[in-house]
């Protein structure tokens, strides 16, 4: 899939359909980890090929300056899954920074907390030059 594809599919709510899904199956009072595995168990039902908590390095002057861990990268997108009371704007913040750093274009931010709440990221190659 493209990115414009994939971009398309989030804004029919693909993925948008799946974390709701997810979130319908999952009590609140349950754990982070296990909202990952549910998610994951779901894309992966659905035909995305998903990694787990992937490290990628942080450059500066082409130096490693350090390490983000994604929560999980579906295909050409990155998910980051929140249990929170609602989103902030440090969480899609940090979203932003991860797709920076890799050749992804699109992310997608989803909250598993008592309202679910999805957003979607989209910074394109050309533009993180």
């Amino acid at each position: 899939m493209t990115a414009t594809e994939l971009t398309e599919s989030t804004k029919r709510g693909v993925w948008g359909g799946k974390s709701i899904s997810v979130f319908s199956v999952l009590p609140v009072a349950e754990s982070y980890k296990k909202q990952i595995q549910f998610s994951i168990i779901e894309l992966k039902r659905a035909g995305f090929n998903v990694l787990q908590q992937q490290n990628i390095k942080v450059y500066y002057e082409n130096q490693v300056v350090g390490n983000y861990f994604v929560d999980i990268i579906a295909d050409q997108i990155i998910l980051e899954i929140k249990s929170a009371e609602g989103l902030k704007e440090e969480n899609k913040a940090q979203l932003i920074n991860y797709i920076k750093t890799t050749d992804k274009e699109v992310g997608l931010l989803l909250n598993f907390g008592r309202t679910p709440e999805f957003k979607r990221v989209i910074f394109t190659n050309d533009r993180k030059e």
